[in-house]
């Protein structure tokens, strides 16, 4: 694995490229979000999604979210009622994870005996220019092995993710708390987990 020490204001270009590159071949990077790090891939891979799901140690009945730039993108993937979408146009970007009903879009590996997605926009610098110089959603899963407690030691997430990740993005340390997670797949909203993002 390439560890590349990258600012998380002003992310060097040159690193960006090289993870969107990763991506575009079908490997897996590690990087910061605005809640922990994660684990990533591209949306529309289906191996890369595999490689996810045997890496991690993950049941695939386990929801897998995805991050996007922004809310427009989201209804592509997603059908987003319209109160849902008057609560995430305020929220959005930020550490919140939406669970709704999937689009077509979305890749069947995703959906495993389920219509639901995770989507996420989060707010973070060098997440929207990896998603800018990608041009696709990309996976965002936590940067842990299945039944590990979160990750924030740089030095940590390295050695863990050693021989499963092609690339890490390591911009200092990161957080311990997760995104909050709202279901809006229902009449109203249900907030399935409080994380970092309050409401």
């Amino acid at each position: 694995m390439k560890r590349l020490l990258t600012h998380p204001e002003t992310p060097q270009i040159r690193h960006i490229r090289a993870a969107a590159e990763v991506l575009e071949t079908g490997g897996l990077i590690v990087y910061p979000t605005d809640s922990v790090y994660g684990l990533g891939c591209d949306l529309l891979n289906k191996n890369a999604v595999e490689k996810i799901y045997q890496r991690k140690g993950n049941d695939k009945r386990k929801l897998l979210s995805f991050i996007c730039p922004d809310l427009k993108e989201i209804s592509e993937y997603a059908y987003v009622p319209d109160f849902a979408y008057k609560i995430m146009r305020r929220l959005l970007p930020g550490p919140y994870t939406f669970i709704l009903n999937a689009t077509k879009r979305v890749p069947r590996i995703l959906l495993e005996k389920r219509k639901t997605v995770g989507i996420r926009v989060p707010d973070n610098v060098l997440c929207q220019a990896l998603l800018a110089e990608f041009g696709r959603p990309i996976i965002s899963t936590s940067a842990t092995l299945a039944g590990q407690s979160f990750l924030c030691d740089p030095d940590e997430i390295a050695d863990t993710f050693e021989h499963i990740a092609e690339i890490f993005l390591d911009s200092g340390p990161g957080g311990l708390e997760p995104s909050t997670v709202i279901d809006f797949t229902g009449d109203e909203p249900v907030i399935v987990r409080q994380g970092k993002g309050k409401l």
